[in-house]
């Protein structure tokens, strides 16, 4: 499994837009289809709201990817 650390500027971000940003998937769309049809985990469980709020600490399990996000440095308190 690839692990990559993930940086997101706000906080709650949506779990179809990192997907996509990430590059794991070609666009919104695809990120809403791959999340619709329960193959996208949120720490360890499957996920199919594609609006997912997603926080620092979380991680997200899609296509033997694990992204681990965090909030960026100059945003957080």
């Amino acid at each position: 499994m690839i692990s990559k650390d993930v940086q997101i500027r706000q906080e709650p971000a949506e779990l179809f837009r990192i997907l996509k940003f990430e590059g794991l998937v070609d666009s919104g769309g695809a990120a809403k289809q791959v999340i619709d049809a329960g193959e996208v985990l949120v720490n360890g469980e499957v996920e199919t709201r594609r609006r997912r709020k997603i926080m620092a600490g979380d991680q997200i399990e899609f296509a033997d990817h694990l992204l681990k996000i965090s909030l960026a440095a100059d945003q957080a308190d």
